[in-house]
């Protein structure tokens, strides 16, 4: 049988064009950098800024967080220490930490270092006595005590490795033990084990002077520029910064991999049914896709690579909405990523008035609107506030999540309602106030 010709790739300026289109008409990022590689053979496209004041140009070696991108690194550092015989994926977690911490149980099942790397664990998805919501560097001074402390109140929400849920939480203990079992700091087994064997000079969670004058500047949904993020001892879960050239170097390690990775690069890839850890989801032809996308207060990253075909596409912005992710899915493979935003409209701020207020969804959940100067912002129960773009005077959409809203009038022109459109539901709000 004919192996299928994978997707032609598309040309420069017509790569250059989606990234201006994100840019200047859909407001998604302040740059965005991008590069692919293809047989081989690298090409780099990049277009905007890496800040707002002094202005500069993103490139090929603009220095970006990549956030859960990171992720791809610690499993492969597992991958590489189960090879070298010094650590197994199916120990017991509590086996690599200090004997007074409690790692929890649920239903006798124990939870293994192949729980933290499929996500299998049960752990939540972030500690909760980290101010995810409201704070600009959620992370900071997250310390070993902290981590120990949590671990040892947290409540599984099932039996370890009896369902997946995604687990910051998870990945970063994975990465502390890790570290712990090599006698060294996350970032220098990431640097001797993976970024110095594979030349990546410029991806570390502490910036060089180099990287420090090459950091692109994150930014929010309104482009306004924010704090980086510092994630303390859970690191392995989204703490690397990085650039387009060293990601693709990792990229290509998958099927042309240094030496010394060779082996934990097969156990990285194969299937959890045969010992391996199974990170790789498969394309519309079947065949192998590995990939990941990152998310940190200002910044959005996509790496992807499918093997047989030696394509990889690696798309770094710093904005915070998925400017990155959905191309960097449909450069790898057409067939694939919604390339479709919404274009923010030209409405008076004046017409805010008539949408402000409080509106009860069910007794214990409302979204309040509000204002402030010429921005709109929608804050539901117990979340931070997030701002609303216009699609017209009375339709309304997020950025930083996937969610429209609609207001209906009343006889005095004034919203008496919202509709609130997420998750593919339409949920009814009336005004209270």
């Amino acid at each position: 049988m004919t192996e299928p010709v994978p997707p032609r790739l598309l040309p420069d300026d017509e790569i250059k064009a989606l990234l201006k289109e994100r840019i200047d008409t859909y407001r998604l990022s302040v740059g965005i950098s991008l590069g692919i590689t293809d047989s081989g053979q690298r090409r780099f496209v990049s277009f905007g800024s890496n800040r707002h004041v002094p202005r500069g140009p993103v490139d090929a070696d603009t220095i970006f967080e990549i956030g859960s991108v990171t992720k791809l690194f610690t499993v492969l550092l597992l991958a590489d220490m189960a090879h070298r015989g010094e650590i197994s994926i199916d120990d017991p977690v509590a086996k690599h930490l200090p004997s007074h911490v409690h790692v929890p149980m649920r239903g006798g099942q124990v939870m293994t270092l192949a729980h933290l790397a499929c996500h299998t664990s049960g752990l939540p998805r972030i500690p909760h006595d980290i101010d995810a919501v409201f704070s600009a560097n959620p992370y900071a001074g997250y310390s070993e005590d902290r981590l120990y402390e949590f671990l040892g109140s947290c409540a599984l929400s099932w039996p370890s490795g009896q369902r997946e849920e995604y687990s910051n939480l998870g990945m970063g203990l994975l990465g502390h033990v890790l570290s712990l079992r090599a006698g060294t700091d996350y970032e220098s087994l990431l640097k001797a084990r993976i970024c110095t064997p594979l030349g990546m000079a410029n991806t570390s969670i502490a910036l060089s002077s180099a990287m420090e004058k090459a950091l692109a500047t994150g930014h929010d949904d309104s482009l306004d520029p924010v704090p980086n993020w510092d994630l303390g001892v859970l690191a392995g879960a989204g703490g690397l910064r990085s650039n387009v050239s060293d990601l693709l170097s990792f990229l290509e390690a998958f099927d042309r991999p240094a030496p010394s990775l060779a082996a934990a690069i097969d156990l990285f890839k194969a299937p959890v049914e045969s010992g391996g850890l199974g990170r790789r989801w498969p394309t519309p032809d079947g065949h192998t896709l590995i990939h990941h996308e990152g998310h940190t207060g200002g910044y959005n990253a996509f790496v992807g690579y499918i093997p047989e075909w030696r394509r990889g596409v690696v798309v770094l912005a710093n904005g915070y909405p998925a400017a990155a992710s959905a191309l960097g899915r449909h450069l790898l493979d057409q067939r694939c990523g919604d390339l479709w935003f919404r274009r923010e409209a030209d409405v008076d701020p004046g017409q805010f008035d008539r949408l402000l207020g409080t509106y009860r969804i069910s007794p214990h959940f409302a979204l309040t609107v509000m204002q402030e100067r010429d921005r709109l912002y929608v804050q539901a129960t117990g979340q931070r506030r997030i701002r609303v773009f216009p699609a017209s005077a009375w339709h309304y959409f997020c950025k930083a999540v996937g969610a429209q809203l609609t207001f209906e009038a009343g006889p005095d022109r004034r919203a008496t309602r919202l509709i609130l459109h997420q998750n593919g539901r339409d949920q009814i709000a009336a005004r209270i106030d």
